[in-house]
């Protein structure tokens, strides 16, 4: 049996091939190694019972996760994966390279990820080249669930939202300077935090403000991260996450006016990703 796995910073996706019936999905909430460590990865993974019962029947497991970029982070993964799937060959890589895969396929391409949070690197057709995008929430994550949410949350605490817009925005989230504080300094996963506001620009996506906010992300993006390769028109550019896809069409609008060509745009590469992680496995052997 082969488990594939994309984790971001809130959410895992996660599918299972058995071998006589059709593959199960499912879902649990983000197991970045920068804001969780492998005994909550553990505790997290035991409290899914769709997995429980075929533990010890995976021989393969594939985890593609976002902070999984530094062989420490990778490590923490794997040292919490490896008890629990004791039969299983297990590899853990980084989140943009099971996006490359789901997206490019074997071709060449750049890869984008929005999210929770916003990464890019190019794709040769086998591997990732380094890059020197993907700081983190407060180092960068242009155009990212992180980045939207702080910008909402400033311009909502500073009285510099509309005020049709901050009635609604207090109406929704009841929020003080106090309650924000503590979610962003003292408790965990505040990037997840700071994302969570997203849903408010998506149900008030038409109003000016809001759309002015979506692009200027966008925009930001393209400019700090895709502009940065010199030959970024020469490729497609695909792009995966729930924020590229909610917004795809300022996104698109955005790509057209500074010249980057759109490719794919996936709210989850889970099922593309998964298929290719197959037929990968079926040609080797």
């Amino acid at each position: 049996m082969i488990l594939v796995v994309d984790s971001g910073s809130s959410k895992s996706d996660w599918k299972l091939d058995l071998p006589d019936s059709s593959p199960i999905s499912f879902s649990t909430k983000g197991l970045n190694p920068f804001f969780v460590n492998a005994k909550e990865i553990v505790r997290v993974i035991k409290e899914v019972p769709e997995i429980l019962p075929y533990s010890n029947e995976i021989t393969e497991l594939y985890f593609f996760g976002a902070g999984c970029i530094t062989p420490d982070r990778r490590e923490i993964v794997s040292n919490a994966l490896t008890p629990l799937f004791e039969n299983a060959f297990i590899s853990v890589e980084d989140d943009l390279l099971g996006s490359a895969y789901a997206t490019c396929q074997n071709n060449k391409g750049f890869i984008s990820t929005l999210g929770t949070g916003s990464d890019i690197s190019f794709f040769n057709g086998e591997y990732m080249l380094p890059s020197r995008q993907g700081n983190g929430y407060v180092l960068g994550d242009e155009g990212s669930g992180t980045w939207y949410g702080k910008k909402l949350i400033t311009q909502f605490l500073y009285g510099r939202m509309p005020k049709d817009l901050s009635d609604a925005f207090q109406e929704t989230y009841r929020l003080t300077k106090e309650i924000v504080i503590k979610n962003v300094y003292e408790r965990e996963r505040p990037n997840a935090y700071l994302a969570s506001f997203v849903p408010f620009m998506s149900q008030h996506i038409r109003h000016p403000y809001i759309d002015e906010i979506i692009r200027e992300g966008f925009d930001e993006f393209v400019k700090t991260n895709i502009m940065s390769y010199p030959d970024f028109w020469e490729y497609e550019c695909h792009f995966v996450g729930s924020i590229a896809y909610i917004f795809d069409l300022q996104l698109r609008d955005i790509c057209n006016v500074n010249g980057v060509r759109v490719g794919k745009i996936l709210k989850s590469p889970i099922d593309s990703l998964f298929d290719f992680v197959l037929e990968r496995e079926k040609q080797i052997v």
